[in-house]
């Protein structure tokens, strides 16, 4: 790599990162390319060398700082031998993981309600396949799984834990001691079973 390229890509990647701290602080409209090379340290005019528009910046930042290769590879490391232990050691990995990234909700929310979520379907495309390895692994520990698709099942799994986090991010200095307490257990406790009682067969209830 010549010393040119390598000077260039360093510009490239102040300009992501000056980009990323002011569309988190300042969001997507509020902030213009000239903040953005003023917090680069470079020429207005330099950074048409590298993007093409300010939304071509987003979509840099969005990519570079989407935690999603820290998440995938917390849920690949998780461990359980059953199928309840193993559910709860993704969830625990993946909340931690996103929780060492504040910043990547507020870019979730630029996406959106700044761009009617148009960037979603290329995250989804480099995103959503890389999880079909925790899926396969999911379907195949042991517990009584019901015959449902295994990227339905990873769907809601991703949906519900995902929810925990944007809520605990959102409202979790508000929500009451007795709504958080061993909530991420309750959490993966409804994805495995619901939220109705179950009964055992000769049971009462279930003789009714």
């Amino acid at each position: 790599m010549s010393e040119e390229t390598a000077r260039g890509g360093n510009t490239r990647l102040e300009i992501v990162q000056a980009a990323h701290l002011l569309f988190t602080r300042q969001g997507y409209h509020g902030t213009s390319m000239r903040q953005i090379a003023g917090a680069a340290g470079i020429a207005l005019g330099s950074i048409y060398n590298h993007f093409n528009s300010k939304e071509g910046v987003f979509v840099a930042v969005l990519q570079a700082y989407h935690p999603y290769q820290e998440v995938l590879a917390a849920a690949e490391a998780a461990q359980g031998e059953t199928l309840e232990s193993f559910v709860s050691s993704v969830a625990a990995q993946m909340v931690a993981t996103l929780s060492k990234h504040p910043g990547f909700l507020n870019l979730m929310l630029i996406e959106i309600v700044e761009f009617n979520s148009q960037h979603v379907p290329l995250l989804f495309s480099e995103l959503f396949p890389k999880f079909a390895a925790v899926g396969e692994k999911l379907v195949s520990q042991r517990g009584r799984l019901r015959p449902i698709p295994m990227y339905v099942l990873l769907r809601a799994f991703i949906g519900l834990f995902f929810s925990y986090y944007v809520t605990e991010a959102l409202i979790g200095g508000m929500i009451p001691v007795e709504m958080k307490e061993n909530a991420l257990e309750h959490f993966a406790d409804i994805f495995l079973y619901g939220i109705v009682e179950r009964v055992q067969a000769g049971s009462p209830v279930a003789e009714e």
